[in-house]
């Protein structure tokens, strides 16, 4: 007789099933389940999708990483356990130790190997994969790596099964849904369906007929980000929701602003996104230009600030004459939806606050919000900081943390631990 779980639930393996029903006799049940299941079950089993998952990655005993064993009881009496894909959970479907997710955004297989042991997720995009990695000589060492899937293949590899990988196709304005889906496709081969996110942009202003504009001369759209026409502001929705419909998780990216998410969720992201970074420092550089022009009424301070919206991609170039009148109003607008002159966004994190609202009050359970994009000294501890605010406790198991290796690594010491380590090491020097 085998026994299943904490409450010694003891059944026979269904006939053809010892191996696989071998690996999930840790698996516990709480009182109430055994206290149902004890009279009702009569042999244990697994599902096809158990054997399916074990399959894409086999190991010597238990279940990998990235899973959560689910039971059901049949009709027949059998108890069957199945493996559905959960980053929350390590090896044999225990829970991570904090529901707080890391991510790394990186395409380098070699500073990925230090870290992944932390990791539920990765990120990258065409930028971190051939700009940082692939054409970056000191980062692929001996040019070893030729082409992304090269590299997607070997961060398979290095990762192992309990991290999702969220990776962007090349051309997202691509009219031919075909060839976005096969190169998807082509992703969930390399990475199995268990792995493989596709990442999706927001495309707002920006459509298959001008985007050449960002590729040559200025590089600039010759219209503004909020002149748009509706199907190229949906674009990026419409396909994240097409590749939902096939089966794919979806990496809604591209959200710098909290109005965009609700619209967002329309589309069925598994994850959606709060960037910080270039967000909190245009507020920090926007309030000293006002701030500059509030102390002297010296217009220069304002015609810097338009020169600055214009370079940030406010203003297209055709209204780099804009009254600055209008300026003055638009920047004083920006400052006051992003909350920086209060609790809710001095730390640039109101975008953030937002999105973990709606997550809370959304019909999608299983989404979670990736916060990406920090820098400085700051970003990340106030973050910690928030997520110990009493309004979010709720909701550690939905966020996700993401940023470069190196920058998770800083946040692991202080300047005590140098100190300390003095003490300690010439306290044992010489000492046997």
């Amino acid at each position: 007789m085998l026994k299943l779980g904490l409450f010694s639930l003891s059944a026979p393996p269904a006939r053809g099933e010892e191996e696989y029903v071998s690996r999930v006799l840790d698996t516990e049940l709480c009182r109430d389940c055994y206290v149902t299941l004890k009279d009702a079950v009569r042999f244990i089993g697994v599902t096809e999708g158990f054997k399916k998952a074990l399959a894409a990655f086999p190991t010597e005993k238990g279940t990998p990483a990235g899973f959560r064993r689910d039971i059901s009881l049949a009709s027949d009496g059998v108890l069957r356990v199945d493996l559905a894909r959960d980053i929350s959970r390590d090896r044999n479907g225990l829970p991570r130790p904090t529901k707080l997710l890391y991510s790394a955004d990186t395409a380098d297989p070699y500073e990925v190997e230090a870290i992944s042991p932390f990791l539920a997720n990765l990120t990258c995009n065409p930028g971190i994969v051939y700009d940082l990695f692939i054409n970056n000589p000191k980062a692929n060492v001996d040019g070893k790596f030729k082409t992304r899937d090269e590299v997607m293949r070997e961060i398979g590899r290095v990762l192992g099964p309990g991290a999702d990988i969220s990776v962007e196709l090349n051309n997202p304005f691509d009219d031919d849904f075909g060839r976005l889906l096969d190169e998807a496709e082509k992703f969930r081969e390399m990475l199995s369906e268990y792995r493989v996110v596709i990442k999706v942009p927001h495309t707002g202003a920006v459509t298959p007929g001008n985007v050449g504009q960002l590729l040559e001369g200025n590089k600039k759209l010759d219209k503004g980000y909020d002149e748009i026409t509706t199907a190229g502001a949906l674009r990026g929705h419409a396909l994240a929701l097409k590749l939902h419909e096939h089966g794919f998780r979806v990496n809604f990216t591209l959200m710098f602003e909290p109005f965009q998410t609700q619209l967002a969720l329309q589309a069925r992201p598994y994850f959606i996104n709060t960037f910080l970074r270039h967000r909190l420092v245009q507020s920090a550089k926007i309030k000293e230009y006002i701030d500059a022009y509030d102390a002297t009424e010296n217009p220069a301070h304002i015609e810097a600030l338009r020169t600055y919206f214009v370079s940030n991609d406010y203003y297209p170039p055709s209204k780099a004459d804009t009254d600055l009148r209008e300026i003055l109003r638009f920047g004083r607008d920006v400052l006051k939806y992003r909350h920086f002159g209060d609790e809710q966004g001095s730390d640039g994190l109101d975008g953030m606050r937002h999105n973990l609202r709606v997550l809370r009050n959304c019909n999608m359970p299983d989404t979670r919000l990736i916060v990406c994009s920090m820098e400085g000294p700051y970003n990340y501890p106030d973050i910690d900081k928030l997520l110990c605010e009493p309004e979010f406790l709720d909701m550690h198991d939905r966020v996700v943390i993401t940023a470069p290796p190196d920058y998770l690594a800083r946040f692991t010491s202080t300047n005590q631990v140098i100190s300390y380590q003095r003490r300690f090491m010439n306290a044992a020097k010489g000492q046997k």
